[in-house]
Order: C-alpha cells, then structure tokens, then sequence
C-alpha cells in the first residue's frame, strides 16, 4: 500500500481504462466528445492501456460471410449521441460505400466489415491508448487513512511504469472456455482459434473435422468448414436434437433495450433468474434461422446425392479426446444409448463459449475493500460501479461480468453506447478531482501523458 507524500507531482489521471476492446473504445470516444463541448478547463484526463500491439476483436472469428447479430444502429455511439461523428454510417462514408450500404437493405453488417468499423473508430482516439501495455497491478495510494488514488502498474517493451489515477475502468473481455481438462494445442482448437490456425491446414488434405457446441460460433464453424474443405467430413457434435433458433422477434428484442437495465437492477432476486431463464434463447446457445436452413439444405442434399460430408451427431457429447500421431481419437457418446462413436480427425474445435475475465482479478489488496453479495458476486451499483467500503474513494467501474446484476444486455454490444455515457455521467456527477489535487497541480505545473 503506498502513503501520498506531499509534494508528490506526478501526474494523476482523472480516468485509466484497462483493456481497449470496443467497450473502452466508446467509452474514449465518449470522453473524447466531452472534451471538445466542454474544453480544457473542465476536461477529463484519462488514458487507456491495451496488451495486444493494435486493436483487435475476435479475429479468429472474422469469416468472410458471418454477420453481426445487432443492427449497425447500436454501433458504439449511436444510441448515446445520434450526432456523433463516430457512427457507422459515417465510418461507411469515409469508406465510401454509404450509398452501397444503403442499397443493400440491410441491417446486419458483416462481421468483417465491422471490425473494420471498430478499427476505424480506435484510430481515431489512438492518442489516448497505449497498445503492447500490459497491466500487472493495482495498489492502493492512502492519504488521511483513506485509499484516494489507485497506482496502476503496467508492463511493456520498456519496462515496467506506474500511473497514478482517481478511477479505474475495466474492459478486459472474455475468456476462450474450455471443458474442464481439455488443454489446447495444435488438434485442439477454440473457436476463437479459427481463423489463425486453418490456413496452417492448407496443402495437408484434412480429412475429418470434429465441431462441439450448438451456438453460433459451431454452426459458423461447421458451415466455414464444410465450405474450406470440399474433401473433408465435418461432423458436429451437440446434446441437442438440432440447432436452436435464436429469438430474435420484436417483443424478445425488448430485454437488449437500455430500459431493461433499470428493470434487471431494481427486480428482486428471484425476478432476475426468471428473466435470465426466460430470455437466455435471445443470445446463449441459439443459431439464426437462416444458417440452420442452410446447414439443414446442405445435409439433405448430400444425403440424396449419396456424398454425405456434413454429419450431425445430435443428442450426444464428446466425452474424450486423446493425440494421436498427426490428429485426435475423440469419443462420441450417444446420451441415449450409451453407445460410444470413435471418430479420427485431423482437429477437434471447441465452440464451447467463453466466460467473463474476473473484473477485479488485477486488483490486488484493493479488491479486498470490494463489497459482494451473499453468493461471493461483486455487488455493482447501477453506474456500472463496484460497491466498496467507505475508505476506498476511487470509482471502479465494470465494462463486463455485470449480468448478475444489470442483466443479459449490460455487457453486450447492445448496450455499449449507453453504457459508457452512464459511466462517465457518474465520472462527472462523482466529481473528479479535489482542492488538494488542483492546488498541488497549480503549484507544481505538472502534466504530460502517459505513452
């Protein structure tokens, strides 16, 4: 724990993000905006530190055909300032394809082409990220006996560095989940592996791919596959009968509403399991409609034609998978019978999820003045804040790990807009820095950045 000393200059940030996903991009483009409307006087200071070397959101899942499953209307901006210079149908005509977009009656880019989107926007505030920064730590900084700044400690090429700052946001994202036991390697592959390691395939005639999950990312998977690999047998593996549609309809599409936040919150405990059991088939291990037609299209055809390469191994799990020289041995085994299916392939790939990285992980001794609830959950206030004991006077704000008590929605891209226009509102309504703080920056002329 370190003790503020008087005279201490260095410079203290009003805001540091961990992490520079599309969450904490917003959340700079939303600083960014309020800077220009207010001006220096009353500017948030705030820096952001990303480990990768650039930007980068799922790569490995980048198809060329796959689509995004919201509407380019809840981009990073758009529900929080309609006006901002930061939107998708800017982005679009900076590209020049506004009137492409247009025409093509669509609201549900590619996946690829919003990427290129989120590119274009981290870009745009890359002065206030520092990529290839990790970082390692948190400590507490005391004055008067209670915690008033955090150090943030971060690793790079150069070395490790100490910030100083009055708040924390989180946006460190998601984890590849993998079954309990089952370790990656060159067979062994998440979905989010896809695309980075497939082309090392090309020139080696696979023979059999082996698909486990029933979400999304599989039937991507699977129809990707099928489509790379016109000799190879694809065969999908799920406890299911078949691939759940997603429940996109109007009245469902309700829950991914910024007011459903309030609702999720304010609802009492057994309210908010009902919601999630009620709604999880709107975004948790459902496949849209049109990619189980064509899966479905594509296996009967194969069956009439007698050129089966797309198997599906329903009501079934993979219960084992053991390296063999050059691929895997993975055991299928019926759920109804029992009976086992061994299956030799070149990869077996889980489309398994992925699990939230745990928010106050990073957080050290600070995480013991984190409050939580009667199930060892983080308790988090409505603006997305962590609840903490009185002496810890900082804000640590969650970009991520909130459904418990925000709902399904809070830290989808749904509501990503809206969300960080409420975190900085409770920035600003929080107050951000103290009389000692301005004297000691007034007196001592500190600034300068943190790159």
């Amino acid at each position: 724990m370190a003790q503020a000393r008087p005279g201490d200059t260095r410079l203290i940030h009003d805001l540091i993000g961990i992490g520079f996903g599309p969450s904490n991009v917003a959340m700079a483009i939303a600083l960014s905006e309020h800077n220009a409307r207010v001006g220096a006087e009353e500017a948030v200071t705030a820096h952001f530190f990303e480990q990768q070397p650039c930007f980068g959101w799922h790569r490995g899942m980048l198809i060329d055909d796959a689509t995004m499953q919201v509407s380019f209307l809840k981009d990073l901006v758009t529900l929080r300032n309609p006006a901002s210079e930061f939107s998708f149908l800017c982005y679009l005509k900076s590209r020049g394809r506004l009137i492409d977009f247009i025409n093509h009656k669509n609201l549900f880019p590619l996946r690829v082409e919003f990427h290129d989107y989120f590119e274009w926007a981290a870009d745009q505030v890359d002065g206030m990220v520092s990529y290839g920064h990790e970082v390692v730590g948190v400590m507490p900084v005391v004055r008067d006996g209670a915690v008033e700044y955090l150090d943030v400690t971060v690793r790079s090429a150069e070395g490790l560095a100490v910030h100083r700052t009055r708040n924390l946001v989180l946006g460190t994202g998601l984890r590849p989940l993998m079954p309990e036991g089952v370790e990656r390697t060159d067979h062994v592959w998440h979905n989010s592996d896809l695309l980075a390691k497939v082309d090392g395939l090309d020139g080696t005639a696979p023979e059999r791919f082996v698909v486990v999950g029933a979400g999304q990312s599989a039937a991507e998977n699977v129809a990707f596959l099928h489509r790379r690999f016109p000799q190879a047998e694809i065969c999908a593996v799920f406890s299911r009968y078949g691939y759940s549609p997603a429940d996109d309809s109007s009245f469902a599409n309700r829950i991914f509403d910024p007011a459903a936040v309030d609702d999720f919150f304010s609802a009492p405990q057994d309210v908010k399991r009902r919601l999630m059991d009620y709604h999880g088939n709107t975004n948790y291990s459902v496949v849209d409609i049109d990619l189980i037609d064509d899966l479905y299209r594509q296996m009967y055809q194969e069956k009439v034609l007698g050129t089966e390469r797309l198997r599906f191994l329903n009501v079934s799990r993979l219960t084992d998978v053991k390296e063999t020289p050059g691929g895997v041995r993975a055991t299928v085994t019926s759920l109804v019978t029992g009976e086992d299916t061994l299956l030799d392939a070149d990869v077996v790939i889980y489309a398994t999820g992925y699990s939230p990285a745990d928010p106050i992980g990073l957080l050290g001794e600070v995480a013991d003045r984190c409050l939580r609830d009667d199930e060892g959950r983080v308790r988090v206030e409505r603006d997305y804040r962590i609840a903490t004991d009185p002496d810890l006077r900082c804000g640590i704000y969650l970009q991520g790990g909130t459904e418990h008590t925000h709902g399904i929605t809070s830290p989808l891209l749904s509501n990503t807009a809206v969300r960080v226009g409420e975190i900085l509102d409770s920035l600003l309504d929080r107050g951000l820095k103290s009389a000692s703080d301005e004297a000691r920056t007034v007196a001592d002329g500190t600034g300068g950045t943190a790159r």
